[in-house]
């Protein structure tokens, strides 16, 4: 389930304005569409999907989409309409949403972890995807050629990933 929260100005309390439901299972990730009324939501229960705003103002799929593995993590960039979803297995999945969020096309998959990913982050400067999984290690892959470019081991699993970790390792040139 996901829900949108908008505070009036006259009041101090949260109100809820939309309730998403639907997913069978915990919702591990929910984005808002920027510039749409809509929301990108994967889950445990293996599902990506991708609801928009009726004129009834109620959210439905327009986009349903069922994974291998559960859902763990999902980043979402919106100028280039790139979806990626790491999931229980390890796997990081890469979609192309249409620009009226009706289709999403499968792009690649990328072998980041050996576990669950906790954390994903994509830069499309640079077109690398960051991941961090229960796997203790930190990988960064290249989305051209799909290729590990680089992985780092914790002692302990990591539960997110920074912009500034991103900043840090991304000060390499392009792959």
């Amino acid at each position: 389930m996901a829900a949108e929260i908008h505070s009036r100005p006259q009041s101090s309390r949260p109100v809820l304005l939309s309730k998403i439901e639907g997913h069978q299972d915990a919702v591990t990730a929910a984005l808002l569409i920027p510039k749409e009324d809509g929301v990108i939501t994967a889950s445990e229960d293996r599902t990506i999907r991708v609801w928009l705003k009726r004129d009834s103002g109620q959210y439905w799929p327009s986009i349903y989409h069922t994974m291998a593995s559960p859902c763990s993590a999902m980043t979402y960039h919106h100028d280039s309409r790139r979806i990626f979803v790491g999931q229980d297995n390890g796997a990081v999945m890469e979609f192309h949403v249409s620009e009226d969020f009706n289709k999403m096309n499968f792009i690649k998959t990328y072998p980041a972890h050996q576990n669950r990913v906790s954390a994903i982050i994509f830069s499309v400067t640079s077109e690398w995807v960051v991941s961090t999984g229960h796997d203790k290690c930190v990988s960064w892959m290249c989305t051209r050629s799909g290729d590990v470019l680089g992985r780092h081991v914790f002692t302990s699993w990591a539960s997110c990933l920074h912009m500034l970790l991103l900043a840090i390792i991304l000060d390499r040139s392009p792959c």
